[in-house]
């Protein structure tokens, strides 16, 4: 019969509990740093967080009041177009209402913004069709530059988060069932607006 020698069993399970200790943090690092995903899960691209902070008191020097504390607390769904808006501009302004009107009980939680980047005001029936969106007269604001796109603001969808940051932007012609996918999640996961 052969017995184990008594000392070497502690020994055997510190390094077992050691391993389970560390196993973890070696898998997050490699999870990190090595085998990164190809794919992502969100629709829209991710940009730079760009704080829109500043630009109501921008925006007051360079025409109308615009009152930005209906948005503060919530995330804003954000597109550019003209005033005199064509049949593109009001698809992406029922896009935007449809958007928010999908997330059921949260929906007080999203908010629509129009900036105009032109002097041409909206047509009343538009403003009554999307009504609770708001219009903001943007021409010469710095918001417009703060707006990062690869091509014009106007082909975009963007996201603001309800702490005022420019966060997410969706491309042209973008699938709302996606954007909606994107939103839910935000909002799920949000514990903010």
């Amino acid at each position: 019969m052969s017995e184990q020698n008594p000392k070497r069993r502690p020994r055997r399970e510190l390094w077992l509990l050691l391993l389970v200790t560390i196993a973890p943090i070696v898998a997050s690092y490699l999870a990190y740093y090595v085998w990164r995903p190809a794919t992502f899960k969100n629709y829209g691209e991710l940009v730079a967080p760009t704080s829109l902070s500043g630009v109501a008191a921008a925006q007051r020097e360079s025409g109308p009041p615009f009152d930005a504390e209906g948005l503060k607390g919530r995330w804003v769904l954000v597109m550019v177009d003209t005033g005199d808006c064509a049949a593109p501009c009001r698809e992406k302004l029922l896009q935007m209402r449809q958007l928010r009107l999908m997330q059921g009980k949260d929906q007080d939680r999203v908010a629509r913004a129009w900036l105009l980047d032109d002097d041409a005001a909206p047509a009343a029936d538009v403003l009554k069709d999307y009504d609770g969106t708001v219009v903001v007269p943007a021409k010469g604001s710095p918001l417009l530059g703060k707006l990062s796109a690869d091509s014009a603001p106007r082909d975009h969808l963007f996201l603001v988060d309800p702490l005022g940051n420019l966060m997410m932007r969706f491309p042209k012609d973008a699938d709302p069932i996606r954007i909606k996918k994107d939103l839910t999640h935000l909002l799920k996961v949000s514990r903010i607006g």
